[in-house]
């Protein structure tokens, strides 16, 4: 391994590929075997954590050959690291140059570590597999199913599947269908695969549960699915379910007939339904979920990002592709359901954008991946540009009200304007909170005014000042007291 300017690295400091060490100890062993299981590295021996000569670093004449050896004996596979003294600052120093290995991972006593920015981690069991596939270009769902066999799978739906890549490729497939399997290498030396299993179990799967539920609050839940079938069937089952809890907008367009779209981008949903399907851990005894509230959806994935990706490198687009499920994933690129690996994360941003929603928030939690789709609109400076129909009844005799008392949120001369432009046909636009607060209200009339300030994020003040208006404006009223009263939607001002 050629290693570069010393002074150069020296002063690049401590980082994911160099590391300084004052003298060698077990520790540097660690970094060796660290470095190996991942990008390769430089460990500078001599010198101190702050970059400064360690002066008591000395090198008798079998030092560094003893130093070789020990790294070679106590390494599994043996690993001989390329060697260089130099002289600096009028002291001798050693730096050890570590490629990255081929064949991974690598231990020392029995323990295997990798190297996160700075420092060394020691890998858990399902790392140290995960690091193996990669090293021979599998992964686990291509390994044989113990507990299964072809019995356990679905010819129908194999069938389905077959029909798919044939609209998909336009091209006739004249294989049988467990002979295309074989073809595929979903079915190996005769012995169904755990991909194969999960892709087309014929009833009950037993590590492909998935629970999607609908939530008033963080602990009341009104409706919920269970699922644990295949996993095409599983993305279809779960869009159904989340459209049916979803409100539609009706958006005026000036056409003759308004369009309709749902209050969150479907193409969203079904871009993370899928990346959750395909990218998850199947290893992992705990189950996929999403949940469904008020303001926001949330899908939680077992397993962390795969192949030490991280959510900046999501964001800043600075990463390649690494498929945790290779099978799993051919199959649903071969049926047309995944366009191009890694680019969901973009195409979600994307879309969201567009519908005019919040950006999306991805995070690593309790051990697994989790992604919150917002329902809140993005803020331009004045009223939302979508308009809502609220209902039939929030039409021509309160499009002027709303326009003028509501307005005043975002400027009172915008609201006149807005209110005169399409008050006439559709109620007019009112500011985005108090949209929220009458569609809030609509579908739960016992609602609270913190109950509604914890779901617009905002204070009981600014919640109580848009009630006062869309009250003022005949849109609600309340009935009873504040502990057992109720709120009523208006058809009209009175």
């Amino acid at each position: 391994m050629k290693i570069p300017n010393i002074i150069e690295l020296i002063e690049k400091g401590e980082g994911e590929t160099v590391e300084f060490k004052r003298s060698f100890n077990s520790e540097t062993i660690e970094t060796v075997v660290a470095f190996a299981n991942s990008k390769g590295g430089f460990i500078i021996l001599g010198i101190e954590d702050n970059g400064n000569i360690n002066e008591q670093f000395v090198l008798g004449d079998e030092t560094v050959q003893h130093w070789i050896n020990e790294i070679k004996n106590k390494t599994q596979p043996s690993i001989i690291p390329d060697v260089e003294i130099f002289k600096y600052d009028e002291k001798m120093i050693v730096v050890l140059g570590i490629d990255e290995f081929p064949i991974k991972p690598i231990s020392v006593k029995g323990r295997y570590y990798k190297r996160v920015k700075n420092s060394n981690h020691q890998m858990n069991l399902t790392e140290i597999s995960n690091l193996y596939l990669k090293t021979i270009n599998s992964s686990w769902d291509f390994y044989p199913d113990p507990n299964h066999t072809v019995e356990n799978i679905s010819e129908e739906k194999i069938k389905r599947f077959i029909k798919n890549i044939e609209k998909q490729k336009q091209n006739e497939i004249t294989l049988s269908p467990y002979e295309f399997l074989a073809k595929l290498e979903f079915i190996r030396n005769k012995e169904l695969t755990f991909g194969a299993y999960l892709l087309f179990a014929k009833d009950y799967c037993s590590i492909s549960d998935v629970q999607v539920g609908r939530f008033k609050s963080e602990i009341t839940i009104i409706d919920s699915i269970s699922l644990d079938t295949d996993l095409f069937s599983e993305i279809d089952e779960i869009i159904v379910f989340i459209k049916k809890h979803l409100m539609v907008e009706f958006i005026i367009t000036g056409e003759p007939q308004h369009q309709e779209r749902f209050d969150y981008p479907l193409d969203a949903i079904r871009e993370i339904v899928v990346n959750m399907i395909v990218h998850r851990d199947y290893r992992d005894s705990d189950g996929s979920i999403i949940k469904i509230y008020d303001n926001r959806i949330e899908f939680y994935n077992p397993g962390n990002l795969y192949g030490n990706i991280t959510i900046d490198d999501l964001l800043s687009d600075n990463y390649s592709s690494k498929i945790r499920n290779k099978l799993i994933a051919k199959a649903f690129k071969e049926s047309g359901i995944i366009e191009k690996y890694g680019t969901g994360i973009r195409r979600i941003i994307s879309i969201c954008k567009n519908h005019g929603v919040l950006s999306p928030r991805f995070e690593e939690t309790s051990n697994g991946f989790k992604v919150t789709l917002f329902k809140e609109k993005l803020k331009n400076g004045v009223a939302d540009k979508v308009t809502y129909k609220v209902t039939n009844d929030v039409g021509n005799d309160v499009g002027n009200d709303v326009g003028n008392d509501v307005g005043n949120d975002v400027g009172k001369d915008v609201g006149k304007d807005v209110g005169k432009d399409v008050g006439k046909d559709v109620g007019k636009e009112i500011s985005s909170n108090s949209r929220k607060i009458y569609f809030e209200i609509k579908e739960n009339p016992q609602i609270t005014i913190p109950d509604l300030s914890s779901i617009l994020n905002v204070t009981n003040r600014t919640v109580e000042r848009q009630i006062s208006k869309l009250k003022e404006i005949g849109l609600i009223k309340r009935e009873g007291g504040r502990k057992k009263g109720y709120w009523i939607v208006q058809s009209s001002k009175k």
